[in-house]
């Protein structure tokens, strides 16, 4: 059995944005539209113990809001958490900020690339970790590796790393430097299987479809993928910013080499657009771009949907 639980669905920021008067932002804020929190999901080989997808700053908020996640304490003792670990895809604030709510002595094992992990280390303030409890570890790209709990126990899953086109986290880009002075493992996918060789990919972030990838998520039962915004200048053409999607390192849904197109032919199961921006029209339901994204075969992700494999 493979669990999965979409603790957040929406890019960086959330939805509605804190600072954000767009159409969007004012209907979940008035309630008309579904708020979301930061892009991240929870997965379980037997529902019991849970491993989180990135760890975004709205985790406190996820896990009060997923009876899942909830403390089950036991002989006694009043501190427990079904979370056993985090993996992380980059070093987004988006997707590392919330690790800084787990620091209350909780044992936990946190897996990310050596790039990720060195972003990490070289930054003091995520030394409220404390190592005693906390353990990083090293995921190399294109080596299938067993999750384990802090104490080393087998969880039930594996997670296999692999590079995706994209760049650097924001906040770490030099513009001397050729694309930022991104490296292959400043963003990667996941795939996430268990033990019966049931799977997922998870690829919230993106910015181009390779042949390597297309022939990667060929096949695959459910992928998560990259739904940041619906076309490439959108955050240009409601006046939301100067950016296009692929400077931000993000495929756009539409479009010749949207991931809707790019997608289509790969024969995949189920498919979820997640990291979505508050800009994103798709956001909302009954919208001409929901159905579009509908029509085509996807399923726009949302807080508290619930998948088993």
């Amino acid at each position: 059995m493979l669990r999965v639980i979409v603790l957040g669905a929406a890019a960086g920021g959330g939805f509605p944005q804190w600072n954000c008067a767009c159409d969007n932002c004012r209907a979940a804020i008035a309630h008309d539209v579904a708020a979301q929190t930061q892009s991240s999901l929870a997965v379980s080989g037997d529902g019991e113990q849970w491993f989180l997808l990135n760890a975004s700053p709205d985790l406190r908020q996820q896990i009060i809001q997923t009876p899942a996640l909830h403390p089950r304490p036991a002989d006694g003792g009043l501190r427990h958490s079904p979370i056993v670990g985090a993996v992380l895809t980059n070093a987004d604030v988006d997707h590392v900020a919330g690790l800084l709510t787990l620091r209350e002595s909780q044992p936990l094992a946190v897996y990310g690339t050596a790039r990720v992990l060195g972003v990490l280390a070289a930054n003091s303030i995520f030394n409220v970790l404390n190592p005693a409890f906390v353990e990083r570890r090293t995921m190399a790209l294109d080596a299938p590796q067993e999750l384990r709990l802090r104490d080393g126990t087998p969880s039930g899953l594996l997670v296999e790393a692999f590079s995706v086109p994209g760049k650097i986290a924001l906040w770490l880009e030099d513009p001397s430097l050729a694309n930022f002075g991104s490296v292959a493992e400043d963003t990667i996918g996941l795939r996430i299987s268990d033990t019966e060789g049931r799977s997922l990919f998870y690829v919230p972030g993106c910015a181009a479809m390779t042949p390597d990838l297309a022939e990667r998520l060929r096949g695959a039962e459910a992928v998560f993928f990259d739904g940041t915004t619906f076309t490439d200048d959108e955050m240009i053409a409601v006046g939301m910013g100067a950016k296009t999607a692929a400077r931000m390192g993000h495929m756009a849904m539409s479009g010749p080499d949207g991931s809707m197109e790019a997608l289509a032919p790969l024969g995949i199961g189920r498919r979820f657009y997640i990291h979505i921006n508050n800009s994103n029209p798709a956001l909302v339901p009954g919208s001409p771009q929901r159905a579009t994204v509908e029509a085509a075969g996807w399923q726009v992700a949302h807080d508290g949907l619930e998948i088993t494999l």
